[in-house]
Formats: structure tokens, C-alpha cells, sequence
């Protein structure tokens, strides 16, 4: 028992568990905050385009009411009448919200990939095919060995 307990004494505080903890824990705030930016920022203007739309309150009743009734303004509001609904207007919020995500995680790790490769400028220098020291890219001639560069030099 007390090897199972170091070993997972180990693997709970290993560097990648810790990550993967901080990850979820992040994961699940920065969900909330694009859940309140797609229902509170984004669809308002949607909507306001569409003329008064909101989308989360779309569905279609597939099965009445146990009382017969049809008219709904929710979908909540028609299961708690026993009615079957399609609530595509949700799925539509989702689709976007994915969206969303997608494109701040694209653009999050677009950033952080170029602050770990910066943008390669070209190189000021090239091997003369001669002598191989180093010359300026401009160079038709070796400072070095005087040959003349007919062909192009590699970097």
C-alpha cells in the first residue's frame, strides 16, 4: 500500500498532471467567459439583425402537450407541459459558441507559436562555394579567395 501511495504521491505532483489541472481549471473559466460573450455580446446584435431573434428559444414541438396545448414560448416551458421538442435554436448558439472558441484557441496559440519562433528575417551572409567563409548576400566576389561568384552561393 505504501508503494501505491508514493507512486501516486509521484505522478500528482509531476509537472504534467499539475499542467493538466491548471489547463482544466482555466479551460472551464475561459468556457464560461465564451459562454456570456456568445449569449451576451455576440447573438444580442445577431438577433437585433434578424429582427428580434433569439435563437436559444427556437425549437419545434414534435409531440403535443399531454393536454393538447401547441403554444410555448420556451422550450423549457413545453417539456414541463409534456411536450417533445427540437430545439435547433440551441444547437444554433452552440454551433456558434464553438466557433468562437475555436477561433480564440486558433488565434491564442497563433500568438504564442510566434513568440516562440520569431519571424526569420532573411540571412545578411552566405558560404562562398569556393573557400566556404562567410560573405555578404551581395557579395559577386570573395574578399577571401577573389573568386568570382558565377553560381549561387548557399547560405
Amino acid at each position: 500500500m505504501k508503494k501505491i501511495w508514493s507512486e501516486f504521491k509521484e505522478f500528482a505532483v509531476k509537472g504534467s498532471a499539475v499542467d493538466l489541472a491548471v489547463g482544466v481549471i482555466i479551460g472551464a473559466a475561459f468556457g464560461a467567459i465564451v459562454n456570456s460573450l456568445v449569449k451576451d455580446v455576440i447573438m444580442p446584435p445577431i438577433s437585433l439583425l434578424a429582427g428580434g431573434l433569439d435563437f436559444s428559444n427556437k425549437f419545434l414541438i414534435l409531440r403535443t402537450a399531454r393536454d393538447g396545448s401547441t403554444a410555448f414560448n420556451t422550450p423549457a416551458d413545453a417539456a414541463k407541459a409534456g411536450a417533445i421538442t427540437w430545439n435547433y435554436g440551441n444547437f444554433i448558439t452552440l454551433v456558434i459558441n464553438f466557433l468562437i472558441v475555436a477561433i480564440a484557441i486558433f488565434l491564442v496559440i497563433r500568438v504564442i507559436n510566434q513568440l516562440r519562433h520569431p519571424t526569420e528575417k532573411p540571412p545578411d551572409s552566405k558560404d562562398c562555394p569556393a573557400c566556404a567563409m562567410k560573405i555578404p548576400v551581395k557579395a559577386t566576389r570573395c574578399p577571401h579567395c577573389t573568386s568570382e561568384l558565377s553560381q549561387p552561393a548557399t547560405r
